[in-house]
């Protein structure tokens, strides 16, 4: 059996959500962000999706998603696409979407989102997690 050949990340997103229009199939993204802000660590992250525009894909492919702590290479999270998926056009573009609950973040520092197919990394997405400074509410007479 002949090896499917690796795809090609054209995007991927980290946002609050990812909502999909019944009937075209068409994507929308709210609140895409590239880090993340926490007073207090650990902390916990309740909600996010992971959009991924891919290209260059041809044959089947079973897809996953993981989420590394950089500074020591550890997996802290993940999702995979149930079924194997099928591409028959290398020339088309496809989507993905993963959707994470309940991420928690050790300590602040940096994190990174790596695709796979059939687990081979095809892409990653680094972002940071910082420790939020509580503002001043000002000195009191």
């Amino acid at each position: 059996m002949m090896k499917s050949p690796k795809p090609v990340v054209n995007a991927m997103l980290v946002c609050d959500r990812v909502i999909t229009e019944a009937g075209t199939n068409k994507k929308s993204l709210i609140g895409i962000f590239e880090n993340i802000n926490a007073f207090t660590f650990p902390c916990e992250h309740h909600f996010l999706s992971v959009y991924i525009k891919l290209t260059d894909a041809n044959g089947k492919y079973k897809f996953g998603l993981k989420l590394v702590d950089l500074e020591n290479d550890s997996a802290i999270g993940g999702a995979e696409i149930p079924k194997e998926i099928e591409i028959r056009n290398p020339l088309a573009t496809h989507d993905l979407v993963f959707n994470l609950a309940k991420i928690k973040f050790a300590h602040p520092g940096k994190y990174e989102f790596r695709i796979f197919a059939n687990n081979i990394v095809f892409g990653h997405k680094t972002f940071l997690v910082h420790k939020a400074e509580k503002k001043n509410q000002g000195k009191k007479a």
